[in-house]
């Protein structure tokens, strides 16, 4: 069994798609847009070495104040294999102004930093 993929809402469907682009290498596949559903809008990413898939959505119905904690899903760790990778893309992101929390081990002992979506989801970077 495995997770086929996961999906997240954004209001901008360009900019997300750009980020991971560009911080993870994903490949982005053309935007779907529904017959049944007018405006939904989405477009699957790949990462590179797996078979995991984000599926990113958009559609004119979403709420704006989506920054705030709420019911749900908070966040995906992306594993990029070493402390040296998870040093160097943070350093990056916080050149880029995207950095929301340094390198550090955590109390349950693992290497992270989190960086954040353009619209502000997390999206925590590990050993």
């Amino acid at each position: 069994m495995r997770i086929a993929h996961t999906a997240l809402w954004t209001h901008d469907l360009d900019a997300a798609a750009n980020f991971w682009e560009t911080y993870f290498g994903a490949t982005v596949g053309e935007p779907y847009r529904s017959q049944r559903r007018p405006g939904f809008v989405s477009r699957f990413i790949s990462l590179p070495g797996s078979n995991a898939q984000i599926e990113l959505m958009t559609g004119p119905w979403l709420p704006r104040d989506s920054q705030s904690e709420r019911i749900g899903w908070d966040h995906i760790a992306i594993s990029l294999g070493s402390k040296a990778a998870v040093d160097s893309l943070a350093e990056r992101c916080k050149a880029d102004d995207c950095l929301k929390s340094a390198p550090r081990t955590t109390g349950d002992g693992f290497y992270e930093a989190v960086i954040t979506m353009p619209e502000g989801t997390p999206v925590e970077i590990t050993i």
